[in-house]
């Protein structure tokens, strides 16, 4: 597991390769290697001059194997003292390490994150490659945990009790190379693997009496301690600015790491190292603990390494993309496809709008370079990459083709027609409709086999989901080449399975729907919105409808039932209705919607005559649990519905799905998994879906496939 090179020079390369993975992972096996490394360190301590640390993988080091986590939680293990163990063997090793008396250095030859950059937090100076698929830094809060073998810790240390939390351990966000180096979290970047253990033994020689700054005398915290004045003064808002910012969802891990992080500044390190191991055993086990951990690192990684891709068919290579269609979802598909190092021609009716879709890609980029996010040439370089045009002849020689033009049957059926007069029968052909079935669409094409749909979300360049809807008779190695792009442009796929909406546009309705409903039953506006933040949702159902417009998914509606299919009357279409035909206010494209948006700039709000429109007579008491469980239900029912169905292919394409495209609460892990670990588990949430069809209707009844014994 740990290989010990001791050089002539008297530094000791120790090269982290486990036998049995492909990945390094802080499992049972790197434990007991540390520990014995470790020890032999210091036994050996006077025939040695420093200490390398590296790796044989393409990456560092990941955190712990959460397999044995979860397997332990599944055992029935007092997980929390069994935990609070662990952390402590790992952050005794880090600290033995770090105060071993000669100088450490950490030579990143790829990503390190969780437990793996706590290592590198623990030694003295940390070198790191830059590459441009690297990343570094704390993401446990996205797992519902907090860094807990020292990382909150020694980051607070290193940066200060604000910056610390504000910049690396709240979010958690992976950081690139050169974002770590800013933040002094990395010390110095490389430009290739080999030059890392040249300069790691050129800085060890330049450092023989290298110490942590925090066993030094003298040592003070960056930005002063708690107790100090100026930070006194600005800790009673870290709480309320915390609050707001989770809109009071059950988010447990951000309020541990903002304890952990102020408790352990007000004493000494070793003290603090086990305040937040008791923090950390505190998040181990809880049911949002368990639903994001399956979801964020279970279920991603699965769809991420090809777990929905068919399997016996040769990756493939696209290099030359064109967008047909340059609205705002072509230019966003444009500018995905052009940062991800692609060539892409983007066409639309005439150049002028065709190159507006290419001022988009400028807009994002020059935002980018303002905050320091990307360089000049780096933007220059994406936005050379995209050739507006007028014609569909421009699409010549192109590896595949992304159809983005209006929701429209025939027109897109007739784009399809004059594209393949153009390119090759070998080009990849993808449409992103997000409603309409590729199986209808692909029927116009002389190989239906040969379309794919490609449903993107908005906007591109920040939402991170591919919906990949395979058609009737879309093929094997169609829908495989559709996954590698969307690999190659870095997005996460799901893959689903043809049918009205598929799973996201389609689950999504009933959210939107459901929120429409209570305002129908005379629910205060502002009670329905704050329900839903509060549930964990990242937008209210009114504010979002105005976005897509309440006109849209009356369209969507009406076309469905003109094809034939089964769509109950949901009662909140009454009020969709009205919103349009009687009042006037289509959604905020309009300036009108549930919402007003003021033309003088100032912030929307929502709109007064919505009382008189929607109020009841004599309003009914808001059952705050019952509008959320209302909205979660309504989006899990449908969500085993198309499991049932086939639509979805895998739990994990639903949950990851729900997540990253529909903003299902991420405390869930996902529509499915919410099923699943709902109190009491299925039997749980099947007695909680009866009750609210009893008092809110039949769309509540759970599906046979629930009551089945499991």
């Amino acid at each position: 597991m740990i290989t010990w090179d001791h050089q002539p020079d008297g530094v000791v390369v120790l090269t982290l390769d486990d036998p049995e993975q492909s990945t390094n992972t802080m499992n049972t096996r790197y434990s007991a290697a540390m520990t014995s490394t470790v020890d032999r360190l210091e036994a050996e301590k006077d025939t040695i001059t420093g200490v390398v640390i590296t790796s044989a993988k393409d990456g560092f080091l990941a955190g712990a194997d959460l397999r044995d986590v979860t397997a332990a939680i599944e055992a029935g293990t007092d997980i929390a003292p069994a935990m609070y163990a662990e952390v402590e063997r790992a952050k005794a090793q880090f600290r033995r390490l770090e105060r071993f008396g000669r100088p450490v250095v950490a030579a990143l030859n790829g990503t390190a994150l969780g437990g793996g950059f706590e290592l590198g937090l623990a030694c003295h100076h940390r070198i790191a490659v830059d590459r441009r698929d690297a990343r570094f830094g704390l993401p446990e809060v996205s797992l519902g945990l907090l860094p807990g073998a020292g990382g909150v810790t020694r980051v607070t240390r290193m940066l200060g009790v604000t910056d610390a939390l504000l910049k690396v351990l709240a979010e958690g966000k992976p950081l690139r190379p050169g974002q770590a180096l800013d933040l002094h979290l990395i010390d110095e970047l490389v430009d290739t693997r080999e030059e890392l253990l040249p300069r790691a033994l050129a800085w060890i020689a330049g450092h023989p009496d290298a110490a942590q700054p925090w066993d030094r005398p003298g040592y003070r915290m960056p930005g002063g301690r708690p107790s100090d004045a100026s930070l006194a003064s600005m800790l009673p808002s870290f709480p309320a600015n915390l609050r707001k910012q989770l809109k009071g969802a059950n988010y447990p891990a951000p309020l541990a790491i903002l304890c952990a992080t102020v408790e352990g500044a007000q004493v000494d390190f070793d003290t603090a190292l086990r305040i937040e191991s008791r923090w950390f055993a505190t998040l181990v086990g809880t049911r949002v603990q368990r639903n994001m951990t399956q979801a964020f690192f279970f279920d991603l990684g699965r769809l991420n390494r090809g777990a929905s891709r068919p399997k016996d068919i040769e990756p493939s290579t696209i290099d030359r993309v064109g967008v047909v269609g340059a609205g705002m979802m072509g230019a966003g598909i444009a500018y995905a496809c052009a940062r991800a190092g692609l060539e892409v021609v983007l066409v639309d009716v005439d150049l002028a709008a065709a190159q507006r879709g290419k001022a988009y890609s400028q807009t994002v980029l020059d935002k980018a370079v303002a905050k320091g996010r990307t360089t000049v040439d780096t933007r220059d370089a994406h936005l050379a990459r995209i050739t507006p045009a007028a014609d569909l002849s421009a699409l010549a020689g192109c590896d595949a083709v992304i159809e983005a033009v209006f929701e429209d049957l025939a027109l897109k059926q007739e784009t399809f027609t004059r594209v393949l007069a153009i390119v090759g029968s070998t080009t990849l052909l993808a449409s992103n409709t997000s409603t309409l079935p590729i199986t209808s669409i692909a029927s116009a094409l002389p190989d239906p086999a040969a379309l794919v749909g490609l449903h993107f979300f908005s906007p591109v360049d920040r939402m991170p989901l591919v919906e990949i809807v395979r058609g009737q008779q879309t093929s094997d190695a169609t829908l495989a080449r559709g996954y590698d792009l969307v690999r190659r442009i870095a997005k996460t796929p799901i893959v689903v399975n043809d049918s009205r909406g598929f799973f996201t546009s389609r689950v999504f309705g009933t959210y939107v729907m459901e929120g429409i409903a209570l305002l129908g039953e005379g629910v205060p506006a502002a009670s329905v919105e704050q329900a839903a933040l509060q549930a964990g949702y990242p937008v209210g159902p009114l504010a979002v409808t105005d976005e897509v417009t309440l006109t849209l998914g009356r369209h969507v509606r009406d076309e469905a039932r003109k094809a034939g299919a089964a769509a109950p009357t949901h009662p909140g279409e009454r009020v969709v209705d009205a919103m349009i035909d009687r009042y006037d206010r289509p959604g905020k494209s309009s300036g009108r919607g549930f919402y007003d948006y003021p033309t003088d700039g100032s912030p929307k709000r929502l709109w007064p005559g919505l009382a008189e429109a929607f109020g009841a007579v004599v309003p009914a008491p808001v059952d705050m649990t019952d509008m959320q469980e209302r909205l979660l239900f309504a989006e899990a029912l449908e969500s085993v519905r198309c499991l049932d169905e086939g639509v979805l292919a895998s739990p994990a394409d639903g949950n990851i799905g729900s997540l990253f495209g529909i903003g299902f609460p991420a405390w869930t892990g996902g529509v499915l998994q919410f099923v699943r670990t709902y109190p009491g588990g299925v039997a749980g949430f099947v007695a909680r879906a009866r009750e609210l069809a009893d008092r809110y209707g039949e769309r509540f009844t759970p599906p046979d496939s629930l009551l089945a014994p499991t």
